[in-house]
């Protein structure tokens, strides 16, 4: 018996390190997702009070493709920033100080008065979000080394992505004024934000140098010119102001290259570029905006004004796309082995595709019911984009810059959100006082995207893959 007490002893103390090992990667995960969800939760907030909002502060129909494009801005011009920085500086210095900062941005939108000031404040919860969702790859990388806790930690995450957006309508739907939405999902995010101080781990990559703080500066701004550009296009793409930005886009994002090959330490690594299995990761993202995101960050609004739903109506609705891509994405995880994330990724586009165009005519029709088999075969699609998108984003780069790697896949999904969201109003409103043909036109467009987006992370594939 006291043979067996020590045995049992040495065995009891032997695994007694991976316990506390476990539970604080169960923390890490449990964390990241809860910030990732109030981000995303704070980035469709808009969605179904945009009437409201619009109303509020007296926004002209030529701004208001600003008020949701400005957190797609905020994120598109510092979520590569963001990631690099968080590999260099410490992934949790930076997911704590992004949370912090959407918490006190997020208040901050509720007291704005006026569209420009609205805008700014979303688009430094933008910025805020980039540096949450950046950093969190990185932490789930370091806290889940193995491939197959890899798949599990990012398919949960991806899956709270698709609970953030499903939840962000129905917060907000549910507060007596849009401006109620904007406090509580702040103070929400500087109760992560404490929790977070005090529980996660502090890791980065094992590189030596400064951050590249030059082309991180350069990339910023380059980004800013090119969504800007985007965003003011709507209204006439030959316009000076609007060719102007683009050149500035172009010019800067040449001196970035120049000043990437020239540094030590570069913000991305631009022989990646070479790497079939980068691009594909880089056009998901891509499409992902263009196709899915920038359809249906408008589309709420339009059923409101088209349709008579009230913003809880609404809410409830799109539930059905959100929801669903929710429960997909956290079961997508059993597809491992038996359909690879590229192909993943192309069956929610395809699936994407086919919804949107059962929506055709729905509009006209004046029929919300008629709208139903595309939100449910969409939030099909929906999920599978985000479960494979996190995983895909971290296997194509080296582990070591996986913070990187998911900052540069989101970069390119919210470059496209800004460009589907212009593109979008664009359509819709080309008809004149027919918004339901335009809205026809903006839904066959979608559809082309994601069909593009099927094929290209089909083509980019690494050889032998």
């Amino acid at each position: 018996m006291p043979q067996l007490e020590t045995t049992a002893t040495t065995a009891s103390t032997a695994t007694a390190p991976a316990a506390p090992k476990a539970a604080r990667s169960t923390h890490t995960l449990a964390l990241t997702s809860a910030a990732t969800t109030v981000a995303l939760m704070n980035y469709t907030a808009p969605v179904v009070t945009l009437p409201d909002t619009v109303a509020a502060l007296h926004t002209p129909a030529s701004a208001q493709a600003w008020l949701l494009n400005g957190t797609p801005l905020g994120l598109a011009a510092l979520l590569l920033v963001a990631g690099s920085l968080a590999d260099d500086y410490g992934r949790r210095r930076i997911f704590v100080a992004g949370t912090v900062a959407l918490g006190v941005t997020a208040a901050l939108g509720a007291f704005t008065t006026s569209t420009w000031l609205f805008t700014l404040a979303r688009i430094t919860q933008g910025a805020a979000s980039a540096a949450i969702l950046a950093s969190s790859l990185g932490l789930l990388v370091h806290a889940y080394p193995s491939p197959r806790g890899r798949l599990h930690a990012t398919g949960v995450w991806g899956a709270f992505v698709s609970g953030g957006i499903a939840a962000g309508p129905l917060i907000a739907g549910a507060m007596p004024t849009w401006r109620a939405a904007y406090g509580v999902l702040g103070a929400a995010a500087l109760v992560i934000a404490a929790l977070s101080a005090r529980t996660l781990a502090e890791s980065r990559a094992p590189r030596a140098g400064r951050p590249d703080l030059v082309g991180a500066t350069v990339f910023s701004l380059a980004l800013v010119s090119l969504v800007a550009a985007l965003t003011l296009g709507r209204d006439g793409w030959l316009r000076a102001p609007v060719l102007l930005l683009f050149a500035a886009a172009v010019l800067l994002i040449l001196l970035f290259a120049m000043v990437e090959h020239r540094t030590r330490t570069p913000m991305i690594d631009l022989t990646l570029l070479r790497h079939p299995r980068f691009l594909g990761s880089s056009a998901a993202g891509l499409f992902t905006g263009l196709g899915v995101i920038g359809l249906f960050s408008f589309l709420p609004a339009l059923l409101q004004r088209t349709l008579g739903l009230s913003a809880m109506d609404t809410a409830w609705l799109f539930l059905l796309w959100s929801g669903l891509s929710f429960a997909v994405a956290l079961q997508a995880k059993r597809l491992a082995g038996r359909v690879s994330p590229r192909h993943q990724l192309a069956l929610g586009f395809a699936l994407h595709a086919v919804a949107v165009l059962t929506m055709l005519g729905a509009i006209g029709a004046h029929s919300w019911t008629r709208l139903l088999p595309g939100l449910l075969i969409g939030g099909v699609g929906s999920g599978l984009l985000n479960a494979a998108l996190p995983l895909v984003a971290v296997e194509s780069v080296p582990m070591a810059r996986a913070a990187m790697g998911s900052g540069a896949q989101q970069t390119f999904r919210y470059i496209g959100s800004c460009a589907g969201v212009a593109l979008t109003i664009a359509l819709v409103t080309s008809g004149g006082g027919a918004p339901a043909h335009g809205a026809n036109i903006a839904l066959v467009v979608s559809a082309g995207l994601a069909l593009v987006g099927a094929a290209g992370v089909l083509a980019l594939r690494e050889r032998g893959a």
